[in-house]
């Protein structure tokens, strides 16, 4: 054999097995959680389904008018009111600017709050009044481009976006949306019906239709993809969804009414949502609020909170191990790889991943 192309073929051989082993590259086992340990930041008479990651502060949005945050460099909470008239504005998602932290109440009137982090002065930047109106969840894709939806009041999904800093919001035209079904609508849950990616924009609806509505370029066009997550009935459908990247990601809820049915109520995409594929049928939890991946997990870890308790999957969904009882918790995030904060009924905890 010449030995020249000798040497090349060793070569190429190398980097073949190289290029495959990197193909079949997993989530290291010794990075797989085993058990986690619960700190308590604070108790009150509260309900809150969203929360916001701010260095070392963590904002929170509730019933009864609150919102606020809790410090963990000083273990404090500050905790404030909004109050309007003689409204009993519900909170139910948050999101944040470099500078703002943004607060929007659920039904009519909906009222959106730009709430300044220097020293919480407050500023009503958007109302809606509609008979129909429920907003379900809200994030910026960055400084100055910002996106919450709601519940149809007309043909499509009620979608907002601000191009401005969140100084100002305007309706996307229901041309520009894909018609939703009868009975379809979101679920306020935990703030993550949309998540975004880049330019990439997802979605998630329930109720009688389940489906993922999609944008490539920060809400500028949309389609929409079907997902085999139980549905048909008003409490039944997708309540919480996450990206690990623009191609893989996870959705889940189930049927609120039966919170134990733990079938057709988790699915994975690899496609960036085009198709899903159900997951762990029959096994793990039933009805879950929110999902969230874990970082630098390669899309491998994956946790979820609910009616079951706290979930974990170290294999991208398909088998998962309960690590806490608790089920009063309405929405977790990380803050880093192997923290996290979750809150629901009454509480807010911190969780370390071990």
């Amino acid at each position: 054999m010449n030995y020249r192309f000798f040497l090349l073929l060793i070569v190429v051989v190398i980097a073949s097995c190289k290029s495959q082993a990197d193909v079949n590259q997993t989530f290291d086992d010794s990075a797989i959680f085993k058990n986690i340990a619960i700190d308590t930041l604070f108790q009150d008479k509260v309900s809150i389904r969203s929360l916001v990651v701010d260095e070392t502060k963590i904002w929170y949005v509730a019933d009864k008018n609150r919102y606020g945050y809790f410090d963990l460099a000083t273990n404090k909470k500050t905790e404030n009111k909004i109050v309007k008239d003689t409204l009993q504005l519900e909170f139910r998602s948050n999101a944040q600017t470099r500078d703002y932290v943004y607060v929007l109440s659920v039904s009519n009137p909906a009222m959106l709050y730009q709430i300044s982090k220097k020293d919480l002065t407050t500023k009503l930047v958007y109302q809606e009044n509609h008979e129909k109106v429920f907003f379900d969840s809200m994030q910026f894709w960055n400084n100055k481009e910002g996106i919450a939806m709601g519940d149809p009041v007309s043909t499509g999904l009620n979608v907002i976006i601000t191009r401005d800093g969140g100084a100002s919001w305007k309706k996307v035209p229901d041309i520009l949306m894909p018609t939703t079904s009868a009975g379809e609508a979101a679920f306020a849950a935990s703030n993550t019906n949309i998540v975004l990616k880049g330019s990439s924009t997802w979605i998630v609806s329930g109720g009688v239709k389940s489906r993922v509505f999609y944008s490539p370029n920060k809400g500028k066009s949309w389609t929409v993809y079907e997902t085999p997550i139980v549905q048909g009935k008003s409490m039944t459908g997708i309540f919480t969804a996450d990206f690990y990247n623009e191609k893989i990601g996870f959705v889940s809820g189930g049927d609120y009414e039966n919170r134990d049915q733990n079938h057709s109520n988790k699915a994975i995409t690899v496609d960036g949502g085009k198709t899903w594929k159900l997951v762990a049928e029959n096994m793990a939890f039933g009805y879950a609020s929110c999902v969230q991946y874990v970082p630098n997990s390669k899309g491998k870890g994956i946790v979820t909170v609910g009616y079951s308790g706290i979930f974990y999957s170290g294999d991208g969904g398909v088998s998962w191990k309960q690590l806490a009882t608790d089920s009063k918790l309405n929405t977790i995030r990380f803050i880093n790889a192997t923290t996290a904060i979750a809150a629901g009924q009454n509480k807010m905890i911190r969780l370390q991943f071990k």
